[in-house]
């Protein structure tokens, strides 16, 4: 039987293929070489491949041929990739440093970072587009799912309320929440659905799945606030502290510590019992009960 750690090596590993095989260097491409170079530099920059370990995840427990999720799996790397090279840009969050190597910016420039991360999230939706596994529906409902939760509703409209909350000094509880799941939950959840949609899941099995999603996202960023305070930047890979710096509310300034930890157990605890709905969901709840103990 293949063990946890196991399986995860392997959905990684289609996952690095995969992104190697989406954004190749060739010689019809020779005059766009830097910014190829930009994006790859990003793309390998490391990180837990979360969003496609969720996508392979899903599509497995639910039955589906693994060749389906290839193609969404790279995209929706690509897409967290992207917020990342514009999240450390200096308009937005002006970090230096990302997974412990200089921020795509401060690599390349400014001018490349911002046209890089333009490319990574663009190029997703073309993969899927001309993937040849994916039925013409698969690649619509994709299609669909993943531009909402990119789009004002999702990631970027999140990452809009993020910005915005650093001028305020009257964020609650639901505005953070509100935050977390554009920002976080959106592309965690459309990960799930998404796998779900490669094995032909039904409509309420992707609403379950989705639901999931969105607790494990909040879930993980109540960690990441938890880690903003208690890590080093050496373990984390970026600096840390950055949140009371550009004042930002966070579970941890409005809850403290261990509270904000208890939150994380009860909110993982909901994304337990979604996927007691989903059959075969093992390694699902043992990546659930890795991101909660994470240390970076």
């Amino acid at each position: 039987m293949i063990s946890f750690k196991e399986k995860l090596a392997g959905y990684i590993g289609y996952t690095e293929k995969a992104l190697e095989k989406y954004n190749q260097h060739t010689a019809e491409n020779e005059a766009q070489k830097n910014l190829i170079e930009a994006m790859n530099y990003s793309l390998e920059a490391g990180g837990k491949r979360i969003r496609p370990a969720l996508v392979y995840g899903f599509c497995e427990a639910l039955g589906g041929d693994l060749r389906k999720a290839e193609a969404p799996a790279a995209a929706i790397e690509m897409i967290h990739t992207f917020s990342l090279i514009h999240d450390d840009l200096p308009a937005m969050d002006d970090d230096d440093y990302r997974r412990g190597k200089p921020s795509c910016h401060k690599a390349y420039g400014e001018a490349m970072a911002i046209l890089a991360g333009d490319a990574l999230s663009v190029l997703p939706f073309e993969i899927i587009a001309d993937d040849t596994a994916l039925t013409a529906e698969q690649k619509v409902k994709i299609i669909s799912v993943l531009a909402k939760a990119v789009g004002k509703d999702g990631m970027i409209g999140g990452q809009v309320i993020d910005m915005e909350n650093e001028e305020r000094d009257d964020v609650d509880a639901d505005n953070l929440r509100n935050m977390y799941r554009c920002k976080t939950g959106q592309l965690i959840a459309v990960s799930c659905v998404m796998g779900g949609i490669c094995a032909g899941a039904s409509d309420l099995v992707l609403g379950i799945a989705a639901e999931y999603g969105f607790r494990l996202g909040l879930a993980f960023q109540i960690i990441d606030d938890i880690l903003d305070v208690t890590s080093t930047t050496e373990e984390l890979g970026k600096p840390v502290g950055s949140d009371e710096e550009e004042n930002k509310t966070t579970f941890v300034t409005l809850y403290g510590v261990e509270r904000a930890r208890e939150i994380a157990d009860e909110v993982t605890a909901e994304a337990m019992e979604c996927l007691d709905k989903i059959e075969n969901s093992s390694f699902l709840r043992e990546l659930t009960e890795m991101l909660l103990r994470r240390k970076k």
